[in-house]
């Protein structure tokens, strides 16, 4: 026999399938030697009072053994001598949009201007040692893309657009655990993420597509108002075309202004990395002097509140993660967040952004580039604050909000080092007054929040595309160019990983349909 039951229990009995398997016994009067295996559906810990629990929908297998691995496998078949379509860009937009034509029997070559997962590696490791930025192999280019490196974060809101689980449980086939089927807030974590990537570039190879790196598109091919294929490396891939760049491709928005493909500037979210010692955070969410103990994972938050008709939030949260180089130039500092799986470092940290509308910022209305123009300025203003290398200005929490300059700053998880810099001076006034008021008001509402323990790094600024790269909605491709699909967060119609992925599937499928 085979039952669902939603039931709520303490951390300690939801981390342990002998203790979990004792609780349903008891509670549905069954002798628990009877129950072969208890598969968690869904898990989510409700922390709104002092004590916790952890909320569980789950599948108990009684004197019966599952038959399944929990989730439904995806085929992919040879499509060696199928039709051929051009995938640019190896993140997630680009790798679930090249998967999902393999599904519809056609042939993906990708190509990637950044390096293989494992090869980043070595120049992400350069950032933080010599403080060396590589133009095309980074923390935002290579396989995977920002994705790869900024902790696997795989919640979205963006439902309706297509399946969400079934880009998670594409993930599952390609070696993520299967809890991010169960949890609120699925991640992989940084640590396993470039396994999964590997692992779905060799499907796409076995059959029958093509995975190219270090080959960097300069061109689109075009007859009159018709994308037969790009050139890259000098070289031609022929085939209608996903253009899956990603947020930072900022040469390709150029290529594609002069070329005059139809774009407009979009807003962003413009502020800094805050980072607090994970103790705290976890004190503050579980309500506990003693933190999240042994059974919880470490504490998460979220805040939102409006200040002068402008959003101020928090975004890509990394409980026990790290602050990154994230630049793709060397005369810029970018910061971003990751985690590893075990999301067990000493601090935690979160982006802490202000809503900004292309009428926020200074220059040509009519100009598509605005937004990418104000990041750029915003990000070189950063690196001659941080001594024109890759050591990031920052001020303590409190400092900020009250307009203090911070005369030493608390130890960091960010590697090429930090300088005292008054944030509150120099950064956009519509940004920072507005992150003035919002910390106050977050303060107000969890005690302990608003301390000179945190640390304010700057300067977050690629939490979204500056640009839209404009698209039919029933078809997604350009408005004006046949052929041509702009895909995912880089085209300004994502917003993370999963959204990208869902992103890249639906360009798929209407590139299947543009060519029957």
């Amino acid at each position: 026999m085979i039952k669902e039951l939603q039931i709520r229990v303490s951390p300690q009995v939801a981390s342990q399938q002998s203790l979990l398997r004792d609780f349903v016994g008891r509670e549905q009067g069954i002798d628990a030697r009877t129950i072969n295996h208890v598969r968690v559906l869904k898990r989510s810990i409700d922390a709104r009072q002092r004590n916790i629990y952890v909320n569980l929908s789950l599948r108990v297998y009684i004197n019966e053994v599952p038959e399944d691995e929990g989730y439904e496998r995806v085929e992919y078949h040879d499509v060696s001598d199928s039709r051929q379509v051009v995938v640019v860009g190896a993140g997630p937009g680009g790798l679930f949009a090249a998967l999902k034509l393999i599904e519809l029997g056609l042939r993906p070559v990708v190509i990637e201007r950044g390096k293989d997962v494992h090869e980043r590696k070595k120049d992400l490791a350069g950032i933080k040692k010599i403080q060396a930025v590589d133009p095309e192999s980074n923390y935002c280019f290579g396989e995977g893309g920002a994705g790869a490196y900024s902790d696997g974060k795989l919640y979205t809101r963006s439902k309706k657009r297509g399946d969400v689980n079934k880009i998670l449980r594409v993930f599952c086939q390609h070696g993520a655990s299967l809890s991010i089927l169960a949890d609120a807030h699925p991640h992989i974590g940084t640590d396993k993420l470039p396994g999964v990537i590997e692992a779905m570039r060799n499907t796409i190879i076995r059959c029958g597509g093509e995975v190219h790196f270090q080959t960097k598109m300069t061109q689109l091919i075009m007859q009159e108002k018709t994308v037969t294929g790009v050139i890259a490396n000098g070289k031609e891939f022929l085939g209608p075309v996903i253009l899956a760049t990603g947020h930072s491709a900022r040469d390709v928005y150029r290529y594609l202004a002069s070329a005059d493909v139809r774009m407009e500037a979009k807003g962003i979210a413009v502020g800094v990395r805050l980072e607090h010692p994970s103790e705290l955070i976890d004190q503050i969410q579980y309500h506990s002097k003693q933190g999240r103990g042994k059974y919880l994972p470490a504490a998460e938050y979220s805040f939102v509140n409006q200040v002068d008709g402008r959003g101020v939030y928090s975004f890509c949260m990394c409980p026990g993660g790290y602050v990154i180089p994230a630049a793709t130039d060397a005369r810029q500092i970018v910061v971003n967040g990751m985690s590893p799986s075990s999301r067990g470092g000493k601090w935690s940290n979160s982006g802490m952004v202000v809503e900004t509308r292309p009428e926020d910022v200074g220059g040509d209305a009519n100009d598509p580039l605005k937004m990418m123009l104000f990041q750029e300025r915003l990000e070189n203003d950063c690196w001659l604050q941080g001594n024109m290398k890759q050591t990031a200005p920052a001020q303590r929490m409190a400092d900020f909000v009250n307009g203090r300059l911070s005369y030493d700053l608390p130890q960091s998880s960010y590697t090429p080092g930090l300088i005292s810099s008054p944030l509150h001076f120099w950064l956009p006034q519509q940004v920072s007054k507005r992150l003035q008021e919002g910390f106050r008001m977050f303060g107000k509402r969890s005690h302990g929040f608003l301390t000179n323990e945190a640390c304010m790094i700057a300067v977050e600024t690629r939490t979204s595309a500056p640009v839209r790269i404009l698209r039919d909605y029933d078809s997604l491709q350009h408005v004006e160019v046949n052929g041509l699909f702009p895909c995912g967060e880089g085209a300004g119609y994502a917003g993370g990983i999963v959204s990208a992925g869902v992103d890249g599937e639906r360009c798929a499928e209407m590139v299947n349909l543009y060519l029957s």
